[in-house]
């Protein structure tokens, strides 16, 4: 049985194990996959995602890069992006590097463009160098001290790659800036998330106008977007935590077990228990 990674499984909230300095995973999606839908994020980790199979575009730093198989995309932690892939056949290597790891990279000379996003695309050469860096990272626990000097190599490759132009994208007087105090609070304490509401008085903004901006901006409501945060954490802790389904849902701020089973079958189409299973079974695409 395959495991129904996220309709968005590139921008999850991010949990590195305590100790660990990347994360490191491939992802195959098939025909049947379906275009993604929107969800602006942020997290703490440094990213890098190097596509094989892919369409459709990124968004960072309010500029619109056009994805292309063989391309790379890079962002920094805490800012503000999106993937958007088109229907069809995908896939990537995604190397998330913890926060301090990657910002002491990007002030070492040479890595300077680590510290703003990109979009670039190696010759084929440089391509499958990166991917045999990348792939020996997959295969390495987290915490093994070979991890970081791997990082820098790959990461020293990827700032070499030719840059994809991006578009700028219109100004929208400070975009999502605006609404980060009510994702802030979401993020360090999503057991305890603000209401739509409260959100809005965080943000120094009418309840009706943040419910409409966070439309705009994000693509989804409020309510929405906390129940996804929620349920991204949730599906990284079943994978990577001995903490029981009942523990999880509590920790994240759910009401009932059951409530949290029903909402994660909706979203996975499985149980909480048949998602953990399958993912420790090898079974992920």
């Amino acid at each position: 049985m395959a495991l129904p990674h996220l309709d968005r499984p590139i921008c999850e909230p991010v949990e590195l194990r305590p100790g660990a300095t990347v994360r490191a995973e491939r992802i195959r999606q098939g025909r049947e996959a379906t275009a993604s839908e929107p969800f602006v994020h942020f997290h703490d980790v440094h990213e890098l995602v190097l596509f094989g199979k892919v369409s459709g575009h990124f968004v960072a730093d309010d500029r619109r890069y056009t994805l292309a198989p063989r391309c790379i995309a890079f962002v920094p932690s805490m800012v503000h992006h999106d993937f958007a892939l088109g229907a069809g056949p995908r896939d990537w290597v995604l190397v998330q590097v913890e926060a301090g790891a990657g910002e002491t990279l990007a002030r070492t000379a040479g890595l300077e463009r680590l510290q703003h996003p990109f979009c670039a695309r190696p010759d084929r050469a440089t391509y499958r160098r990166l991917l045999l860096l990348a792939d020996w990272l997959t295969g390495l626990d987290a915490a093994d001290p070979l991890a970081l000097p791997l990082i820098e190599l790959l990461l020293r490759a990827a700032v070499r790659a030719p840059a994809i132009e991006g578009r700028k994208l219109a100004a929208d007087a400070g975009g999502l800036q605006r609404l980060r105090p009510a994702i802030d609070r979401l993020r360090s304490n999503p057991a305890d998330a603000p209401g739509a509401e409260q959100a809005a008085v965080l943000c120094a903004l009418s309840p009706a106008y943040f419910s409409r901006r966070f439309k705009q901006q994000v693509g989804m409501s409020w309510s929405d977007y906390v129940r996804t945060h929620r349920l991204h954490l949730a599906s990284r802790r079943l994978l990577e935590s001995g903490q029981s389904v009942a523990a999880i849902a509590d920790s994240l701020g759910f009401s009932t077990p059951s409530h949290f089973g029903e909402l994660f079958h909706r979203r996975f189409g499985m149980t909480p228990g048949d998602y953990r299973r399958a993912g420790r079974n090898g079974s992920m695409p």
